[in-house]
Order: structure tokens, then sequence, then C-alpha cells
């Protein structure tokens, strides 16, 4: 079952249970009424204030982070093709006869990185060219340093070798960046909040004998919604809302180490 087919039946039955439980709340607020006509409500405001408080502050810190992860990731991918573009103009500071190695394993290597998110969701073939991307990791390092040694000169480790340390800690930095979500207590709090919110909603909804399904029905979308946004913009590699094209950054700084080939 695909992320966007797991959050849209998560966030259909949030609808759901929101509707039930603006009915069950709304039938206790009657029947408080019919049983003690003369009851005054007070207090309830400042509990119902209370709940839609927190519920708000949940939706804001929920919403605002999942916005800044994203902005995060496609920043990510953005420094990973400028520390990998780096690091494959260096090498012209290599010797001539080490240079259409290392650019071949360069190639191999971007190959790799792309696959690695374009194989997402299949989480078991991204992990396959993740693994490939890190001993191609290896490969240029080791190609790199043996060039290197033969050279007395210090302009080409300097410059270098740094740029090469930064290209492959950012595939650590990337990858980590993908399992950065909240604990998922803020989202089981984010949905008991939400029901919470409509049994009281639906508890002071007793002013009329009518329920009010307009205000029900869009009560409840809007929450869901919201919810829905929030979750697929969390897994951006998975839903509807995705980072896939920030990836043409690194398409095209492999078409342009294709022309070096021609």
């Amino acid at each position: 079952m695909s992320h966007t087919v797991i959050v849209f039946v998560l966030t259909l039955a949030l609808f759901l249970g929101m509707l039930l439980f603006l009915e069950i709340g709304r039938r206790a607020g009657i029947r408080r009424l019919r049983d003690d006509s003369a009851a005054t409500p007070e207090g309830i405001g400042a509990v119902d204030g209370a709940v839609f408080a927190v519920l708000g502050l949940l939706i804001a810190f929920t919403f605002s982070g999942a916005a800044a992860r994203f902005d995060s990731r496609r920043q990510l991918i953005v420094e990973e093709t400028n520390d990998i573009g780096t690091a494959y103009l260096r090498l012209d500071l290599l010797p001539a006869d080490a240079r259409p190695a290392l650019r071949e394993s360069f190639r191999s290597y971007l190959d790799a990185r792309i696959e690695t998110y374009r194989k997402l969701p299949d989480i078991a073939a991204a992990r396959e060219s993740l693994a490939k991307s890190n001993e191609l990791q290896r490969q240029i390092w080791r190609q790199a340093v043996d060039s290197i040694q033969p050279d007395g000169a210090l302009v080409a480790p300097l410059l270098l070798l740094p740029a090469l340390n930064a290209m492959i800690d950012i595939t650590t930095t990337r990858t980590m960046a993908t399992h950065l979500h909240p604990p998922r207590i803020v989202f089981v709090m984010l949905f008991a909040m939400a029901l919470a919110a409509s049994l009281m909603a639906g508890y002071g909804m007793t002013g009329s004998a009518l329920r009010s399904r307009l205000h029900m029905l869009g009560f409840a979308l809007v929450m869901a919604v919201a919810v829905f946004v929030i979750l697929d913009i969390e897994y951006p590699r998975l839903g509807l809302v995705r980072v896939d094209a920030f990836d043409q950054a690194l398409a095209d700084l492999r078409e342009t180490m294709n022309r070096d080939v021609r």
C-alpha cells in the first residue's frame, strides 16, 4: 500500500471520527439540557478555549516543522550538487593520466546517487543504490589519494581532498534527513486533540434543535485536509507533494559530465 493511500485512509478515518464525535457531543449536550434546562454552562467556554488552543498549537507546530524540513531537503539536494560539481572540477589539479579514471568513477557515483532517490518508495532498491554509492565514494577517495601521493605539490591535496570530504559528508546528511520526523506521539496527540475538539464543538452546538450539517462537515473537512497536507509534506519522497523536481539539478550535472567525454 502506497504512502498516499495510507495517509488518505488515516485522514478519512479522522474525518469520519470527527463527525461521530461531533454528533456524540451534540447529543450529550441536548441530553443535559433535557435533564436540567435551568443549568448554565459556566466554565465550559474556558475548557473549550483551552482544547482548541492546544489543537491550534499542534497544527501550527507540525505544519511549520514539516514545511521547514521540506525546504531543508530541497536545499540539501542543491548543496550536494554543488559539492559533487566542485570536487569534479578540482580533478583538473591531478596529473593528466589520473583524471580519466576518476572522472568515470564520478559519473558512476552520480548515477548511483540519482538512482537512490528515483527508486523510492522501493526501500530495498534505494538501499542497494545507496550501498553502491558508498562503495564508489571509497573508490574515488582511494583513487584521489593514490594520484596525489606521487605529486609533491600541495595545491591538489589542499583543494581536492576537502572537496571530496564535503561530497561524502553531504551523503550522510541527506540520508539522515530522510529519517528526521517528529515522534509518532505528536501525530497521535494531534489526532486525539482533533477528536476531543470535535466532542467539545458538538457539545456547544446545542443551541438549536436542528443540527448544522454545514458547520459539522466544514469543521471536520478542514481539519482532515490540514492533517493530510501535514503528513504528505512530511514524507516528500512518498506522497503527492514531492522534492523530485530538485533532482533535476543532479541530472543537469550528469549531463555536464557527459560533455567531457564527447
